[in-house]
């Protein structure tokens, strides 16, 4: 019996001592994989940093779209900026009234580009809404032998930042007294380069970041003098 319990004790203590250096074999390997990255991941710890940002609505508080103070005005769509992407908001864009029919295009154009340049409201700005027309920029009508609609700036339209002339392409191509018609909108410098076709697509609008152009006008030459026999 004596026998018995020392070899029992004997195969516990055994057993104890074969476990403990199994558990330090295993802590080794695992403490080896940490410092020489083996591929076993971290545990991670969550950590509170506070609530998350919210994401930006893009949407027209009520009322925005009134409030022109009794100003006689035309109901428009203007592109402002938000989560990186084009928006139309409904404005109403005061113009002045009674001008020569010839001059409407020109005044539209102006009170367009007036209001992509207007600061946003504090709502509109809460709701994810800013603009990057410089507000130095101005509109001018088309120079003599420029095509119809053709529209003058004062700055050449590809040294303007590509998302504040992807706002003007898209804001006038809504504007039916400025391009009645599908089609590009047809802008030009101060220089005497003539001016150049922008088409306002899907694209521009979820990438104004990048405005495609349609190249150079074609300008229609001028017939040749009748010669004299």
């Amino acid at each position: 019996m004596t026998t018995r319990r020392r070899t029992r004790a004997g195969t516990s203590a055994g057993t104890r001592r074969t476990t403990t250096a199994a558990a330090v074999a295993v802590l080794g390997l695992v403490s080896a994989c940490v410092l020489s990255g083996c591929g076993i991941r971290a545990t991670t710890v969550p950590v509170d940093v506070g609530a998350a940002p919210s994401r930006v609505s893009c949407k027209t508080p009520t009322g925005t779209a009134a409030g022109t103070g009794g100003v006689q005005g035309i109901r428009a769509t203007v592109e402002l900026v938000c989560g990186a992407q084009l928006v139309g908001v409904q404005r109403v864009v005061p113009v002045p009234e009674k001008q020569p029919a010839r001059d409407a295009a020109v005044l539209v154009t102006q009170a367009l580009l007036a209001a992509l340049q207007r600061e946003p409201s504090a709502e509109d700005r809460e709701a994810g809404f800013t603009t990057e027309v410089p507000a130095t920029l101005t509109a001018s009508a088309p120079r003599p032998g420029d095509p119809a609609g053709a529209v003058r700036l004062s700055r050449k339209p590809e040294d303007l930042p590509p998302v504040a002339l992807s706002q003007l392409v898209c804001t006038l191509a809504e504007s039916e007294a400025v391009s009645p018609g599908p089609g590009p909108v047809v802008l030009g410098g101060p220089d005497e380069d003539p001016p150049r076709a922008w088409e306002c697509t899907d694209a521009v609008r979820s990438r104004p970041e990048s405005v495609p152009t349609l190249g150079d006008v074609v300008l229609p030459s001028a017939s040749p003098a009748p010669s004299r026999s």
